[in-house]
């Protein structure tokens, strides 16, 4: 069951943290995986040990935000063969209210989260048409569905996430094209660890610990754990699933009281 045998998947930020979980277990289940990427020098790297242990991967830079960059690579991609699954993870953090967000910062934030979500989906959904169809699979947020404190820009930009992904999901029914979302709480990633060290010195043990007990499961999530959920919805046996945000929460959404 979940073979990706035979199925060629783009991974946008799919070097670090849940995009790097994706990128290896799609490898893991047999397909050949294409990472999107602005890190090059990450890129590569992921691609040497994955490809060590007898993953088929490929990288390639490029800037979500940029519509000619992203269009050009993807039909160089869909070039070497048949494109079946997207994977739009790339994405950055903010921190910040209404009133403390400067429009640099909102524009940076809808840029890459949102903008760079719609230019993948506008280069790779003529590929899936032409194909007989394909799978989607978008990166959104808890913050989607309920407030979090000093998350304004982050929560409008996966909050569009969510919508473009039941939109997608509507219009191409008939295009045998499926598009989910999902919606992790914390997840233990590099970033967190950036984000603590930068912010808390000192105490970031005690820290991490108090983020870990937001989730009512009492721990943050393993990029793995998101990764084996991207599998299901991507793989075969998904099939049936279409238009469905699925939260990966720790019971973050319906449990908090």
């Amino acid at each position: 069951m979940f073979s990706l045998d035979n199925k060629t998947a783009l991974v946008t930020g799919g070097a670090s943290g849940i995009g790097l979980a994706i990128t290896q277990t799609f490898a893991d289940a047999g397909a050949t995986v294409h990472i999107l990427e602005i890190n090059q020098e990450l890129a590569q790297q992921v691609v040497s040990d994955i490809t060590e242990s007898g993953g088929k991967v490929q990288a390639h830079t490029v800037d979500v935000s940029d519509q000619a960059q992203v269009v050009a690579l993807i039909n160089q991609i869909a070039e070497q063969g048949p494109i079946h699954i997207l994977v739009n993870n790339a994405g950055v953090a903010h921190v910040g209210q209404a009133d403390t967000t400067s429009e640099a910062d909102f524009d940076r934030i809808f840029r890459i989260n949102v903008k760079g979500v719609y230019n993948c989906l506008y280069a790779t959904i003529p590929h899936f048409k032409a194909n007989g169809g394909g799978v989607i699979l978008n990166m959104a947020s808890v913050a989607a569905s309920v407030g979090i404190p000093d998350r304004f820009a982050y929560s409008m930009s996966k909050g569009a996430v969510l919508t473009m992904t039941l939109s997608v999901a509507k219009d191409y029914l008939k295009d045998n094209i499926r598009c989910n979302c999902i919606s992790p709480g914390r997840v233990h990633t590099p970033f967190v660890d950036g984000f603590l060290a930068k912010n808390y010195p000192g105490r970031e043990a005690e820290m991490f610990e108090k983020l870990s007990k937001t989730q009512p499961i009492g721990r943050m999530a393993q990029p793995k754990e998101v990764g084996a959920l991207a599998l299901y919805l991507c793989s075969d046996e998904g099939s049936f699933i279409t238009g469905t945000d699925y939260p990966i929460d720790g019971g973050f959404i319906r449990l908090n009281t």
